[in-house]
């Protein structure tokens, strides 16, 4: 497993300030989508898992929540900590999460799981759920589709070493309910955005 979480920190500790000026917008549904995780953590502490520069964590700060980022790369957590000085960010990996069991009303993953080998995946949910109270909501949005790519260069032309995976939901939805969410009924927009519950 540490190979390719090195070279998912290394690449991202490379790419770190080009990133957060290149990638300062969201999808168009965005908003929307974390209107409706701010309502359901329910004034809970929140999670983003993979939370680069920090752009989601402000996001959902200025929703009202409680909220921390975690990012694999130091580079992204150094820039976050830089452009929203007094949020919480902290240096982890997804893949085993440095927090207590059941004690978040939320965790939001957005496009940060494209990364992790397809059979690794699982235990990442495993962890999303352990970290979850009962009750507690996990908003994955990911690239929709089946291939998997090699990214090599990337935002500004910087060289990378990580591997793109694209997800069918409904794959996705099987790994979630065999780590024991339950999909939720509430409409949460796109193909590639899906809502659990714990």
């Amino acid at each position: 497993m540490t190979d390719f979480l090195d070279d998912i920190r290394t690449s991202y500790d490379t790419v770190a300030p080009s990133y957060a000026e290149l990638v300062q917008d969201g999808p168009s549904f965005e908003a929307d989508a974390l209107d409706l995780f701010a309502k359901l953590a329910d004034g809970r502490p929140v999670l983003d898992v993979g939370c680069g520069p920090g752009r989601v964590v402000s996001l959902l700060a200025e929703r009202g929540l409680q909220v921390t980022g975690i990012d694999l790369s130091p580079g992204m957590i150094e820039v976050a900590r830089r452009d929203h000085p007094d949020l919480d960010y902290r240096v982890g990996s997804m893949t085993a999460l440095d927090l207590p069991a059941a004690g978040l009303g939320g965790v939001i993953s957005w496009w940060s799981i494209i990364h992790l080998p397809r059979d690794v995946v699982p235990q990442a949910f495993a962890e999303f759920h352990r970290v979850l109270a009962p009750g507690g909501i996990l908003l994955l949005g990911f690239h929709l589709g089946d291939e998997s790519t090699h990214k090599t260069t990337g935002y500004g032309g910087h060289p990378m070493n990580v591997h793109v995976h694209r997800w069918q939901p409904e794959r996705l939805s099987e790994i979630a309910v065999a780590a024991g969410f339950t999909p939720s009924p509430d409409p949460v927009i796109p193909q590639d955005c899906l809502l659990f519950r714990k």
